[in-house]
């Protein structure tokens, strides 16, 4: 599946960002999507993931709460809501899938850059 990840900006802290991932899938069901991001000089980490039906949804605990996943499976896109951002979320933001099967990301898309003022 190819996945096309848009949304990032710039914005204050407190602030809020919507970011989408489509997919070129027909269907996300036999997929678990997944969010990452990667800041400057750091390892990329796990924020958000979910069956691709839309349940069973988890959440880093640097995002919980504050972070929101969900999934419009008519428009095969997943979006990632980014709710009281704080400057320590600045990173590039990235989608990705991995088939339900497999523990493996094999699909990644090209990133989205968010960066949080203070």
């Amino acid at each position: 599946v190819q996945l096309q990840a848009s949304g990032g900006g710039l914005v204050q802290a407190g602030g809020s960002l919507r970011l989408s991932c489509a997919a070129s899938a027909r269907t996300f069901s036999g997929y678990y999507m997944g969010w990452f991001r990667q800041a400057s000089g750091k390892e990329r980490d796990f924020v958000a993931g979910s069956r691709g039906s839309g349940s069973l949804t988890d959440y880093s605990d640097s995002v919980k709460g504050r972070f929101t996943m969900s999934t419009d499976n008519a428009k095969n896109t997943v979006y990632l809501q980014m709710n009281s951002l704080k400057p320590e979320d600045t990173a590039v933001y990235y989608c990705a899938a991995r088939p339900m099967w497999s523990r493996d990301y094999n699909s990644w898309g090209q990133g989205t850059l968010v960066t949080v003022s203070s």
